[in-house]
C-alpha cells in the first residue's frame, strides 16, 4: 500500500535532483515537500495505539450488552483515527497555484499572486507547538499588503526539531516554488 506522505522528498534522494529546484512532475498536485518528522509521527502512532485500545473496549462492552457504552467507545475511537491522520497532514503544502498552510483546525491558502514575498527568518519560534518560545528559524509568507501569515515552517516544530538540514532543504524547495510561480 503506498503511502504518499512518507515519500514526500524522495525525489531529493537522488543526486538528479540537485540539478532541479522543483523536482516534481505534477505541479498541479498539492504535495509537501518534506517528510513529517518524528515527534508528528511518534504523536500520530501513539492516537493510533491508544485508539486500538478504545475499540478493544467497545468491543469488550459490546459484547457485554451494553450498546450504548459500545457506540460512546467507536465515537471516542473515530475521532482518535480522524485527529491522529490530521495530525500527519498537518503542515506546508505547495503546487503552482500557491502556498498552504494546514493547521490541525484550520486551513490558509495563499495563491502565489497574493505572496510577496517567501523567506526564512530569524524569530522567536514556538518548541513543538507549545505555548514556551525559542529562538529560530522561521518560514514565512508576506501577503501583498504586508499581512504576514504565522510561520509556514519553523525549525522548532515537529517536522524539523534537531533536523537542521531537512529544516533547509524544505524551506529552499518553498522558495525555489515561490520564485517560480510567484510574480512580482
Amino acid at each position: 500500500m503506498p503511502l504518499p506522505f512518507l515519500t514526500a522528498d524522495r525525489a531529493f534522494d537522488t543526486e538528479a535532483a540537485d540539478d532541479a529546484a522543483l523536482p516534481f512532475d505534477d505541479h498541479d498536485g498539492w504535495r509537501r515537500p518534506y517528510r513529517p518528522g518524528p515527534w508528528r509521527v511518534a504523536a500520530a502512532a501513539g492516537a493510533l495505539l491508544l485508539a486500538s485500545f478504545v475499540l478493544l473496549a467497545a468491543l469488550i462492552t459490546g459484547v457485554a450488552g451494553s450498546s450504548a457504552g459500545a457506540l460512546a467507545c467507536l465515537v471516542l475511537a473515530a475521532v482518535m483515527i480522524g485527529g491522529a491522520l490530521r495530525l500527519l497532514r498537518v503542515g506546508a503544502w505547495v503546487s503552482r497555484h500557491g502556498v498552504r498552510r494546514v493547521g490541525f483546525f484550520r486551513t490558509t491558502t495563499v495563491p502565489w499572486d497574493g505572496a510577496q514575498a517567501v523567506r526564512t527568518v530569524q524569530q522567536p519560534v514556538k518548541w513543538l507547538g507549545l505555548p514556551r518560545t525559542v529562538q529560530g528559524q522561521a518560514l514565512v509568507v508576506v501577503r501583498k499588503g504586508g499581512d504576514q501569515l504565522p510561520p509556514l515552517l519553523t525549525d522548532h516544530n515537529a517536522d524539523f526539531l534537531a533536523r537542521a538540514e531537512a529544516f533547509e532543504r524544505a524551506t529552499d524547495t518553498v522558495e525555489a516554488w515561490g520564485d517560480e510561480y510567484r510574480r512580482p
